[in-house]
């Protein structure tokens, strides 16, 4: 069973699928609509080692479009500052969710018209991979 839902900045998919099996099938999802991820934050890790703290498994991972990024960086060089788009993961009761940054909410800070149509493709790729997500069940 999966649930989808659209936020205000963010949007993202509840799913049956081990912590672990996300994460891989996040990957391909977001590889499968011209994604790449280039960062992997693990914040679980990371909240232990500089605070001592237990926290839910929850990984931040950086995904990137270079035909997407390059466009936009050619319009506004300064959109870099928003790039890339930031997806997580996380363990909630028994499965798993997927959360992702809506590129239309935050590139609409830059104001400049050249952006928008980036971040309407981008946004509609990774709804897309949301959806694969929501589509595949254990």
């Amino acid at each position: 069973m999966s649930t989808t839902w659209q936020g205000r900045y963010g949007f993202g998919v509840r799913f049956d699928a081990p912590y672990p099996e996300a994460i891989e099938r996040t990957r391909a999802a977001l590889k499968d609509q011209g994604f790449g991820v280039l960062t992997e934050i693990d914040v679980q890790k990371t909240m232990k080692e500089k605070l001592g703290v237990d926290f839910r498994r929850y990984v931040i991972l950086g995904a990137c479009n270079p035909s997407l990024a390059h466009r936009a960086l050619a319009a506004e060089l300064g959109v870099g500052l928003l790039l890339p788009c930031n997806v997580v993961v996380y363990e909630a009761d028994g499965g798993s969710v997927v959360e992702v940054m809506d590129p239309v909410a935050a590139l609409a800070i830059v104001g400049n018209p050249a952006i928008e149509p980036v971040a309407r493709e981008a946004k509609e790729r990774l709804e897309r991979a949301i959806a694969a997500l929501g589509r595949v069940e254990n």
